[in-house]
């Protein structure tokens, strides 16, 4: 796996998949590396040359001291394009992923071709949970939160019914660099992206899950409202939608790629 150089910072990335065709770039949750895209994997190598990448902050990528921005995490997403000689891509991005594809629709537009923002919001009116967090974190580590945060990404009946990929996802999140998390979390408390989304003009899917607290349905159609032509879709899950309805999520991720 590549390490790219992204103003200082070190990002770790991996590209897989088919030559010649299409390219997908994949871009993770706050908390996640780029392992939570294992459930698609199968499928989209086999039809796309697939980019995954850890954002700064995250995963084997670098920690550099804050502030972050979604300016700063798209303009690494562009650095890695131009390092990899990668002139348009596809865009998949979950939570924070679908935040930072909203920031490039809007100011790289050329380098897009068809976008999907899932389990995302462009704006917290009310930043208090984000303090809260910051302040946990802060004070007890990422543990502090884990079980907090795992209840938001997966239902009470997957996380039942699955408890190895639960106590896996738990994993990802509690390993995560704390500053980096940190970092993350402080942008996220300030996040205003909706003049942004009446710019955007690549062809946009917008995926919300049903049981999503942390993203809910309701801003996913806030978004889906105000990108010109953009389209939706809602599955029966919380807010890591391609860990706990994987086989729904390709489906309507493909689909979307894929028709003309």
């Amino acid at each position: 796996m590549p390490m790219i150089d992204a103003d200082g910072c070190l990002l770790n990335v991996s590209v897989e998949g088919r030559d010649g065709g299409p390219t997908l770039m994949l871009s993770n949750s706050l908390g996640c590396t780029l392992q939570m895209w294992e459930p698609q994997m199968n499928v989209f190598t086999q039809l796309f040359r697939v980019i995954r990448y850890d954002r700064r902050g995250h995963g084997k990528s670098g920690v550099p001291p804050g502030p972050y921005s979604m300016e700063r995490f798209g303009r690494d997403v562009l650095a890695i394009l131009d390092e990899l000689n990668i002139e348009k891509v596809h865009w998949c991005g979950l939570s924070m992923g679908g935040m930072i594809g909203q920031w490039l629709g809007a100011n790289a537009p050329e380098r897009f071709g068809k976008i999907i923002l899932s389990n995302t919001a462009c704006y917290y009116p009310d930043p208090t949970n984000w303090h809260n967090r910051i302040k946990a974190v802060k004070e007890g580590g990422i543990a502090a939160v884990a079980d907090t945060v795992i209840a938001s990404w997966l239902t009470a009946g997957f996380r039942e019914r699955e408890p190895q990929i639960t106590t896996n996802m738990r994993a990802m999140l509690v390993a995560s660099p704390a500053q980096g998390y940190l970092a993350c979390c402080e942008a996220l408390s300030t996040l205003d992206q909706r003049a942004l989304l009446g710019t955007i003009k690549s062809p946009t899917l917008v995926v919300a899950g049903r049981h999503d607290m942390a993203t809910p349905v309701a801003a996913g159609e806030f978004i889906r409202e105000q990108i010109p032509g953009a389209t939706f879709t809602i599955l029966d899950a919380a807010h890591i939608s391609n860990v706990e309805q994987p086989h729904a999520f390709t489906d309507a991720v493909v689909g979307f790629l894929t028709q003309h």
